[in-house]
C-alpha cells in the first residue's frame, strides 16, 4: 500500500530441488511498482536527439514519458538461482537484469537491493531504474531495459545452472543473450554473453554490465594497483587516482584534503564526491576491480581477462543534495548507490565495436562477494588477497570463491 514501507520477499526453495547443489526455478515474486504511463499513439521520431554519446531515434518503439505517482504492488515474472554461497533473482520482464544478488554466508546483499521498481525516464526509451546488474547493448541503457526477455533454465551435467535471457535489438534486429551461471560448490557468478549480428551489414555495439552497489561513507571503491589516471567520457578531462591532484568535473579536490578529512580528494570514496561523476580506468593491464563496504566488512570483486574486458568504470549521483534528490527519485528506502561498470572490448564510453553480417561474439564476466580483508590488491577467478604492511607488522587478507580443505597461504619476501 502506498506510504508503506516496501521489502522484496524472496520465496523459499521448492522441495523438489533442495537436495541439488545448485538450485534454479521460475517463480514470481509480488514487487511494489511505480507503473509506466501508456505511450502516445503518434511516433517519436527524435531525429535530431542525442543519448548517452549516441542517437536518441527511438522508431519505431514508442517512447514513454510518465510514471506513476503511486506504487502498487505487482507480481513480476522471476527466475531464482541459488547454492550454498549466493542467491540471485534475475527479471525477465525487465531486460533480464539481475535485481538481487545475496551473499548467504553473510546476508549482504552484495548487489544494490532496489526493494521497490521505481523508474525515472532515464533511459533510451524512457524507463529506467536503480539496482542490482542492468547489462548494456548495442548502446547504453539498452534499449531493452524496460522491456521483456525470453528465458529459460539450462541444466548441466555437472550441477551448474543457467538463467538464459534473450532479447532481439528493436532497431537493427541484432540477438543480445547473456546467461547467468551458477555452479556447485562455488561463490562464483558467471555472466556467459552472446552477441549476433543477425543482418546483412556491419552494426556497431558496445556491452557494459552495469552494476549497482548501495553505499554510505565507509564504502570503497577499488581498482588495480596499477591505475594511476582515470577519464571522463570521451577522455574529455582526466585526472590521477585514487587522489584526484586537480579539478575534475569542477570539483578541487585538492582543496577538499583537511586535517578533519585527509583523504577528502579521493575519488574511491562515495563520501568525498559532490557532483554526478563518472570515472573510467586508463591503462590497467589487470583483470580485477570491484566495491568494499567497511561497515559490513563485505563486498565483491568483478573479474574478467582485460584483454576483452578492459572498461572498469564509477559512476555516482553525487554525495550531495542533488544526488540525494536523485536517490528518492529512484527509490523509495533504499538509499544511495554507486554503479561500478565492467565494459568489453574497451575502457571507454561511449566507444563502440563492430559486428559483421552474420558473426556471434562470446565472452564471460564473473563476479563473487568477499568478506572481512579490505579493498583488495589482485584477485582472480578463484581468490582474491589483501596485504598490508606497517613496520613490522604485516596483515594478509585472502577470500577464496570456494572451499579449500588445507590451503596455506605464503608470503615471502625478498
Amino acid at each position: 500500500m502506498p506510504g508503506e514501507e516496501s521489502r522484496i520477499v524472496l520465496p523459499a526453495v521448492p522441495d523438489s530441488l533442495a537436495d541439488r547443489p545448485v538450485r534454479g526455478w521460475r517463480e514470481p515474486v509480488s514487487i511494489d511498482t511505480y507503473d509506466i504511463g501508456e505511450p502516445d499513439r503518434y511516433p517519436a521520431y527524435l531525429d535530431q536527439r542525442v543519448y548517452q554519446g549516441s542517437s536518441g531515434a527511438v522508431y519505431p518503439m514508442p517512447f514513454v514519458d510518465r510514471v506513476e505517482q503511486q506504487k502498487a504492488p505487482r507480481e513480476w515474472d522471476a527466475v531464482h538461482l541459488e547454492n550454498a554461497f549466493v542467491r540471485l533473482m534475475v527479471l525477465p520482464e525487465l531486460g533480464g537484469r539481475i535485481h538481487v544478488g545475496l551473499d548467504r554466508t553473510r546476508g549482504y546483499d552484495f548487489f544494490y537491493r532496489n526493494d521497490v521498481i521505481k523508474p525515472a525516464l532515464v533511459g533510451l526509451l524512457g524507463p529506467w531504474l536503480s539496482g542490482g546488474v542492468e547489462l548494456n547493448w548495442p548502446q547504453h541503457h539498452r534499449p531493452a531495459t524496460f522491456l521483456p526477455t525470453e528465458s529459460w533454465i539450462e541444466e548441466e551435467p555437472d550441477g551448474a545452472v543457467t538463467v538464459w535471457c534473450s532479447d532481439h535489438d528493436p532497431f537493427a534486429r541484432m540477438q543480445g543473450m547473456h546467461g547467468v551461471r551458477l555452479r556447485p560448490d562455488s561463490a562464483l557468478v558467471e555472466l556467459r554473453v552472446r552477441l549476433v549480428n543477425r543482418t546483412d551489414d556491419v552494426q556497431t555495439f558496445l556491452w557494459w554490465a552495469n552494476v549497482a552497489a548501495a553505499v554510505h561513507d565507509d564504502y570503497q571503491a577499488f581498482f588495480p594497483t596499477d591505475v594511476t589516471v582515470v577519464a571522463d567520457h570521451a577522455k574529455r578531462a582526466v585526472t590521477t587516482f585514487p587522489a584526484a591532484s586537480d579539478r575534475y568535473y569542477g570539483v578541487d579536490y585538492p582543496a577538499r584534503r583537511t586535517p578533519e578529512r585527509p583523504d577528502g580528494d579521493r575519488l574511491d570514496r562515495y563520501r568525498n564526491i559532490p557532483v554526478p561523476t563518472s570515472y573510467m580506468c586508463l591503462g590497467s593491464q589487470d583483470d580485477f576491480f570491484g566495491g568494499y563496504d567497511h561497515a559490513a566488512g563485505a563486498g565483491f570483486v568483478h573479474w574478467a581477462d582485460h584483454r576483452v574486458s578492459p572498461g572498469k568504470k564509477m559512476w555516482t549521483w553525487g554525495n550531495a543534495p542533488f544526488g540525494w534528490a536523485w536517490d528518492r527519485h529512484l527509490t523509495d528506502t533504499g538509499g544511495p548507490y554507486v554503479e561500478l561498470m565492467a565494459g568489453v572490448f574497451t575502457d571507454n564510453q561511449p566507444d563502440f565495436a563492430f559486428l559483421r553480417p552474420g558473426e556471434t561474439t562470446a565472452f564471460s564476466q564473473y563476479w563473487y562477494p568477499i568478506q572481512d580483508v579490505g579493498p583488495v590488491h589482485q584477485a582472480t577467478r578463484e581468490a582474491a588477497v589483501r596485504l598490508d604492511v606497517e613496520g613490522t607488522a604485516v596483515r594478509v587478507g585472502v577470500a577464496a570463491t570456494s572451499p579449500r580443505p588445507g590451503a596455506r597461504v605464503v608470503l615471502r619476501a625478498g
